[in-house]
């Protein structure tokens, strides 16, 4: 099994789990063992899917503007959240290709292995939800003719991806490539950074 096929199923595995209740508040049931690459990324897909839930909720134009509030802190904590989560998986690769020289010629690819892995979590929810839309049967033909086509061109961007993360492990094992991390240094939830905040602490 690649990569790829073992991160889509858990990640179809997360999704699958959190419709079971279909409730943002619900536990995180990830049954992998602690530490493991399997467990990250199934924690990875479930801030994911619980995000993509509260995105949906506030756009509901009758929501109670303190509730969209309360959920738009929520969201950035989920985002901060997502962001070090990604991070920490690109340690834990950088950790297993530590021994790896580079080749004199080694390329640096344009975005990590995590953060390739975040496209990927997202696609498995985009693919999820757009199939369910497909197949609603409260929906129109043309509705869920549209939706089959979009499912179709999510599927085949599915297909590249996965090819893409895995060459780029392959490059990155066989020394074609080197792996830097850098931290994504997000500015807008830090105090001492985001001018809104420290100029309300100085006051």
């Amino acid at each position: 099994m690649s990569f790829t096929e073992l991160a889509w199923s858990i990640f179809n595995k997360s999704i699958s789990d959190y419709h079971i209740t279909d409730h943002v508040d619900a536990a995180e049931p990830n049954p992998y063992e602690n530490a493991s690459l399997e467990r990250l990324l199934y924690a990875k897909n479930w801030i994911d899917t619980v995000q993509w839930h509260l995105e949906d909720i506030i756009r509901d134009e009758n929501i109670d503007p303190s509730e969209a509030l309360q959920l738009k802190r929520r969201i950035d904590k989920s985002n901060q959240q997502r962001t070090d989560l990604v991070e920490f998986i690109d340690s834990w690769f950088h950790q297993r290709y530590s021994s790896i020289t580079p080749n004199a010629a080694a390329t640096i690819n344009t975005e990590t292995p995590a953060w390739a892995v975040d496209r990927l979590s997202i696609l498995a929810l985009k693919v999820y939800h757009m199939n369910l839309e497909a197949n609603r049967e409260s929906a129109s033909e043309e509705h869920r003719s549209n939706c089959q086509s979009k499912l179709n061109v999510l599927l085949e961007q599915k297909e590249d991806l996965c090819n893409a993360i895995d060459q780029l492990l392959d490059d990155i094992e066989n020394g074609n490539v080197k792996m830097k991390v850098y931290k994504q240094m997000k500015m807008y939830n830090d105090e001492n950074l985001n001018p809104i905040l420290y100029h309300k602490m100085r006051k």
